[in-house]
């Protein structure tokens, strides 16, 4: 079975035969399937008028916990966006009702964020079809293989500097 990073590594084998090419295949492949991947989550999040940014938002603010609210800068650690972004993004879910941000009762300068209704019971519908989503385009993988690849992943995320906000 090969991909289109065999192609491409062959390319350089023949090319450039004194190089060692293999980390292109790791990254290369990486970046393939970081663009294949989204753009199957985005056909998940579009069938519930979502985007990856505004799901994103709406499931940090889920997973949270009741009350289900954050303050700007807890969503920021969170999902790990910058504040333009955070801000762009909560004025666009603020407009569609799917979030409120009202003055925090312990900073009288901050705000927070809380899902509404409408906001909860999206992320609550949508999250089950992302799972399944996930399911689908892993489905190629063994439960071990699925394993082996979170842990080589985690690996290479701490030793380039991610870590837990």
């Amino acid at each position: 079975m090969a991909d289109h990073l065999d192609f491409v590594l062959d390319q350089w084998a023949r090319e450039r035969p004194d190089l060692d090419v293999s980390a292109m295949g790791v990254i290369g492949r990486l970046s393939r399937l970081s663009r294949l991947v989204g753009t199957e989550l985005e056909k998940a999040f579009s069938a519930h008028g979502l985007d990856r940014g505004a799901f994103d938002m709406l499931a940090t603010l889920r997973r949270s916990g009741p009350p289900f609210a954050l303050t700007p800068a807890g969503l920021m650690r969170a999902s790990m966006v910058t504040s333009g972004a955070i801000t762009q993004r909560l004025d666009r879910l603020e407009a569609r009702g799917w979030v409120t941000r009202t003055p925090s009762d312990s900073d009288g300068r901050g705000v927070v964020v809380a899902l509404t209704d409408e906001g909860l019971a999206l992320i609550n519908a949508a999250l089950p079809d992302h799972v399944a989503n996930e399911e689908r385009i892993l489905a190629s993988l063994s439960t071990e293989q699925r394993a082996q690849l979170a842990e080589t992943l985690r690996q290479l995320l701490v030793a380039l500097g991610d870590s837990p906000a």
